[in-house]
């Protein structure tokens, strides 16, 4: 598995959110994370049905169009009863003519879930995938997930995405609702990272 030895990554993303977090997790090893839309790159066509298959197109966009190393999330919820949908889709279900409304998507996965009678625990779980990218095309992947159910009406404004629907197990708090220090230290993005950390960072 091979280090990463520059100090500063490309975030293969344009979400803030992820930045914030991402930025958060890497800045204890002295590594600085900058966003795509600082280098001005526009974000690639998402075409692959995995979450590997994706963060592997953005890292290495961005690794390819910066020279530097790139570090690229897959993430998405998994909804058991619906096939594991949205999934690599989570994104897309929020997308509107004026932008991306999440609060919009969970309403259609709850509305699908009680027009198929789905019995509770409506389980779920989040995944996912980060693809550390090297400008000369090497890469490594490392996954990590919660598991857990939603719940309704959403709890919490924190967190972004499908955080304020989704309950991990053992706990009283939605991700939405846990403060972002004890959200960080276990979700799926937390656990993907930790197997980063141990791979290309320690």
């Amino acid at each position: 598995m091979r280090r990463l030895e520059s100090d500063r990554l490309v975030l293969a993303s344009h979400n803030a959110g992820k930045l914030r977090e991402i930025s958060a997790l890497v800045a204890p090893y002295g590594v600085r994370a900058l966003p795509a839309s600082e280098f001005g790159l526009p974000e690639p066509a998402e075409t692959e049905e995995s979450f590997a298959g994706n963060a592997r197109i953005k890292a290495h966009f961005a690794a390819r169009s910066t020279g530097l190393p790139a570090l690229s999330d897959d993430s998405g919820i998994v909804v058991e009863a619906l096939g594991g949908a949205p999934g690599v889709h989570t994104a897309d279900w929020a997308e509107t003519p004026q932008g991306r409304d999440f609060m919009q998507a969970m309403e259609k996965v709850w509305k699908m879930l009680e027009s198929r009678a789905v019995p509770e625990p409506r389980r779920a779980h989040f995944v996912c995938t980060l693809c550390l990218a090297w400008p000369d095309g090497h890469d490594e992947l490392f996954e990590g997930r919660v598991e857990g159910r939603l719940v309704w009406p959403v709890r919490g404004d924190r967190g972004f995405g499908f955080d304020p629907m989704f309950l991990p197990d053992g706990e009283r708090e939605t991700f939405g609702e846990m403060a972002p220090e004890r959200k960080h230290a276990m979700s799926h993005r937390a656990r993907a990272f930790a197997g980063l950390v141990a791979g290309c960072l320690a």
